[in-house]
């Protein structure tokens, strides 16, 4: 089949589709949206098939009439032959055509150059001559509004020597997007009405399936198409003598002249809108569907992000899916990891989760917050606040499912707010609730002084437990130690413990290990200092132990906290400042 059949059967199939697409019996089958089936589900849909050329611009290199010949005149409307006659409404009866300027010389290079004004995916370009038609001519393609060209299609009785393209060279797979050289269109005959016709897809490996061929489908994509004409055919050569031209000339004078520059395609929307309009700049844009966006639907709108964009397909239409953030969050963004590894499912990620909540999808409450579960996830008052009493508590962070706050030994309550049973109120803020002593604390201390209430007596531990260069100062040693296990002698606990860092201490012999520490029983029964066995503390206190009892001891006037990470910082700041003598000697 020849360029020149195939184009008519090209334009009589898309007749038949335009006119079956008008049956008045048809239409109640239509649903009110292409994009959508009869039920509401997503499918492919495409803008109409249309001559996308029609009404356009054309920018001619050369026409004729300026200056002013005997046969063109640009400012006769009878003799003036525009290059916005390409893409009028042209019928048989009624053919205007655009004429270059005679070109005396050959060969002459004319281009006609047409803006699309969006990118189409285009089916074929074709052109009605007025004049014989060229000798030789080239169409180019842009992608990008003319900022580049690369071509489409050569045409010549020299494909070799004019373009250095083999005549009719084979298109494979690994080529689809490579440009032909054909000498097809070059008969001599009709000296007029002849047509250049270019089909984008005849001949191309992937044509049967184009959903499936990246390669095809942007080898059909273009924003604007340029013609190039570089040799006319000459007149002379058809008889053996010179022939008058129109203007008076020798039939060494040539020109083009096109009656009719049409490229048959659709708006590029890739399956996501079914037609094209204006916006309110005036710019040709896709009406998306499916929660896309974008000049060729070619992204998705915001917040759908929980699957990558794809093209619409026959088999299926790809619309973008909303992130699920349980109406906590107005953004998200796509990851690719979290999408493999769901299966290609699901790659949404919430961003800036509100109403207390966290997570990938909002789906749980952030810390301080816990779950109220008579209310929906997506509820706005689906996380409670924990509300931990900020003395009875250890922290505030409390369980994500009940909401229980972590309390303080002998302290009970959803948010440690009172003392356990067998425990009573204390004043100290580290330890709130103590213990009811069931034997007087007379009965462990052997002393002929009646013992002091535990409040009284320890008051002068009580208060501010900030560690700061003052305290450190004051105190003969500073370490870390983990208790490890105690006995009773006489009067004194004896504790077994590891001193896991030394921070100070005046009493050389004090290194890191196994070592003793010593509390008198009177400071222990009232918790002044509070120690457990199995757990680290921070101790820092004064060195007065006597030969019977070595190692290091703490008293109600010793710092006995229970240990924090966060601290070594601070620590090993105060110590390099005591090394620079900031500590000054009593």
């Amino acid at each position: 089949m020849d360029a020149l059949a195939g184009m008519c059967l090209l334009l009589t199939l898309c007749r038949l589709h335009v006119s079956q697409g008008m049956n008045p019996f048809a239409m109640q089958q239509i649903p009110l949206d292409p994009c959508y089936d009869e039920k509401g589900a997503p499918r492919r849909c495409i803008p109409e098939f249309v001559n996308a050329a029609f009404g356009k611009d054309v920018q001619a290199s050369s026409t004729c009439g300026k200056p002013a010949t005997r046969h063109c005149d640009s400012l006769d409307p009878r003799r003036a032959h525009p290059a916005s006659y390409l893409t009028d409404l042209n019928t048989a009866a009624n053919m205007t055509c655009w004429r270059s300027e005679t070109l005396h010389h050959s060969p002459q290079n004319v281009s006609l150059t047409l803006s699309l004004a969006k990118k189409f995916e285009v089916i074929y370009v074709s052109l009605q001559f007025c004049s014989p038609r060229p000798e030789s001519a080239a169409v180019f393609k842009s992608m990008d509004y003319g900022k580049s060209w690369v071509p489409y299609q050569y045409y010549s009785s020299q494909c070799r020597k004019i373009y250095g393209k083999p005549n009719k060279a084979t298109v494979t797979k690994q080529n689809e997007q490579e440009a032909l050289c054909t000498d097809g269109h070059t008969d001599l005959y009709p000296l007029t009405g002849g047509l250049i016709a270019f089909s984008t897809l005849d001949g191309r490996p992937s044509a049967q399936d184009f959903d499936s061929s990246p390669v095809l489908q942007d080898w059909v994509t273009a924003t604007d198409i340029r013609v190039i004409f570089s040799r006319p055919h000459l007149f002379r050569e058809l008889g053996g003598r010179d022939h008058e031209d129109e203007d008076g000339g020798s039939s060494s004078s040539y020109y083009y002249a096109v009656g009719e520059f049409q490229v048959g395609g659709r708006c590029k929307c890739n399956g996501h809108a079914s037609r094209c309009m204006k916006d309110k700049e005036g710019k040709l844009v896709c009406d998306c569907k499916h929660n896309t966006e974008g000049p060729e639907c070619d992204r998705c709108k915001p917040f759908h992000y929980d699957r990558p964009w794809q093209r619409a397909t026959a088999r299926e239409a790809n619309e973008c899916l909303a992130c699920n953030c349980n109406l906590h969050a107005r953004r998200c963004r796509f990851n690719m990891e979290l999408y493999k590894l769901s299966g290609r499912k699901s790659g949404g990620v919430c961003l800036n989760c509100r109403h207390n909540t966290a997570g990938r999808h909002c789906h749980y409450c952030k810390e301080g917050f816990y779950r109220d579960v008579s209310k929906s996830i997506t509820d706005r008052k689906a996380c409670r606040a924990c509300d931990c009493h900020p003395v009875g508590a250890a922290g505030k962070t409390c369980n994500q499912t009940t909401g229980q706050c972590p309390c303080k030994d002998g302290v009970t309550g959803l948010t440690c707010n009172r003392c356990a049973k067998g425990y009573q109120q204390s004043r100290s803020p580290v330890a709130p609730c103590i213990k009811i002593p069931v034997v007087n604390p007379t009965s462990v201390v052997t002393s002929t002084e009646e013992p002091a209430d535990c409040d009284s007596y320890c008051k002068p531990a009580k208060g501010n437990y900030k560690i700061n260069m003052k305290k450190y100062c004051k105190k003969d040693y500073v370490v870390q130690v983990n208790v490890l296990d105690m006995e009773t002698v006489a009067n004194w606990a004896k504790f077994t413990v590891n001193i896991l860092s030394v921070y100070k201490c005046r009493d050389e012999r004090v290194k890191r290990g196994d070592n003793l520490l010593w509390i008198h029983m009177k400071d222990l029964a009232c918790k002044c200092p509070k120690i457990q066995i199995s757990k680290k503390y921070l101790v820092m206190g004064i060195s007065e132990n006597p030969s019977d009892r070595p190692g290091l001891m703490a008293d109600k006037n010793s710092l006995v906290i229970q240990w924090r990470d966060a601290w070594t910082r601070r620590l090993r700041k105060l110590q390099r400042r005591e090394k620079r003598g900031k500590c000054l000697k009593p």
